[in-house]
């Protein structure tokens, strides 16, 4: 009888892949819920726009005829690369579409990183560039926030020759924190051209601050710059994964190099396309939205004699009298789901999305409830 073959991962597994840990995401809401024993959950956890999708998207979603499943989408999304042209004044030539930001990120990184190179970016940021560019063989430089904020002079100082992507949050995941257009050009006039600078701008649609600077509008200035753009976030689009990046268009043909086609599904190029005919609507509702229940959480955590981290976007950060990963655990007993933030290098933060008043109130019910019983 011969013995069970077993195949040889020491060996065919990478040094880099082997120092790696996955991320393991969290179980599906029926499967929380049972095992909490809630019979609802509030989900603050993902920064998702509780209004949902705007209504020309809810009308393709609505009426998606069956039949397409059976087709290949366009490979390269071209008609939502013809929209996003005339909406920015830009060749269509000069977007790559991708199955959400995840996918942006690779092709960006597939593209300039070799052996030996690396990455800068934050070190308490959208965790995907680190991890992006780690489980790809690559050193991910991590420096430090400075008041909550990107560092703009310790990325610099942290460039040397192997320096490939810089990249940068605007607005930051987590803190919400923000460059200003004259920092971001003093960053990218002194950069001048040696490096690929990435602005993420994925929460840029919820920010109504004079001073914050329109990636787009900057891209006929300085070649080296990549824009990030999301329908995740204010599209409400984000179980259907889409998200894109525009540059000049000869970075872009670089990049389009490392792109898969057909990774985008049809569904979600038929509603992204359809989100920009009204988007002046939904974001105009979803940012009052915003305002309003963000001041009532400054309130209320304020009340609770609460240290807060509230910037741009649909978010606020919250340093508890506890581990955040135990506090996660009784909230979500409570039926509310937030982020724990120790994976983001904040330990006893926590992340909350601003939502609905209905989910603000039990949030802040949940929370009082969790540091009475603390005593």
């Amino acid at each position: 009888m011969t013995s069970a073959r077993q195949v040889d991962l020491d060996r065919l597994v990478p040094e880099y892949v082997k120092r790696f840990e996955a991320y393991i995401p969290s179980k599906p809401d029926p499967e929380l819920m049972r095992l909490y024993g809630v019979d609802h959950l509030h989900r603050l956890n993902n920064n998702e726009n509780q209004l949902g999708p705007p209504v020309p998207s809810r009308r393709v979603l609505e009426g998606f005829p069956p039949a397409k499943a059976s087709l290949y989408p366009s490979g390269d999304a071209w008609y939502l690369r013809q929209r996003l042209g005339d909406k920015f004044g830009l060749d269509p030539e000069q977007f790559l579409v991708g199955n959400g930001a995840n996918e942006v990120i690779a092709f960006v990184i597939k593209a300039f990183c070799q052996e030996g190179d690396n990455i800068v970016t934050a070190d308490k940021t959208f965790a995907v560039y680190e991890w992006v560019a780690e489980f790809s063989g690559f050193e991910a430089k991590l420096v430090p926030l400075k008041d909550f904020g990107f560092d703009d002079q310790g990325m610099l100082q942290a460039i040397d020759q192997r320096t490939k992507i810089l990249f940068v949050c605007n607005p930051n995941n987590p803190t919400g924190t923000y460059w200003d257009e004259a920092r971001l050009r003093n960053f990218l006039d002194t950069v001048d051209g040696r490096q690929i600078v990435v602005v993420d701008e994925a929460y840029l649609e919820f920010v109504e601050r004079p001073d914050f600077p329109d990636g787009m509008r900057l891209l006929s200035q300085y070649p080296n710059l990549v824009v990030f753009r999301t329908f995740s976030k204010m599209y409400a689009l984000a179980g259907l994964r889409i998200g894109y990046l525009a540059g000049q268009k000869e970075v872009v043909d670089v990049i389009r190099r490392t792109c898969v086609v057909y990774s985008v599904n049809t569904l979600a190029q038929e509603a992204a396309l359809a989100a920009l005919e009204e988007d002046h609507k939904h974001i105009a509702a979803t940012r009052e939205l915003i305002r309003a229940e963000r001041d009532y959480l400054a309130r209320e955590l304020k009340r609770l004699g609460l240290t807060t981290q509230i910037g741009e976007g649909c978010f606020v950060m919250i340093r508890l009298p506890m581990s955040d990963t135990l506090a996660y655990r009784k909230l979500m007993a409570k039926g509310v789901m937030i982020r724990s933030m120790t994976g983001f290098r904040f330990p006893n933060w926590i992340r909350v999305s601003i939502g609905q008043h209905q989910a603000m109130r039990a949030f802040v019910q949940a929370l009082e409830e969790i540091l009475a019983e603390r005593g």
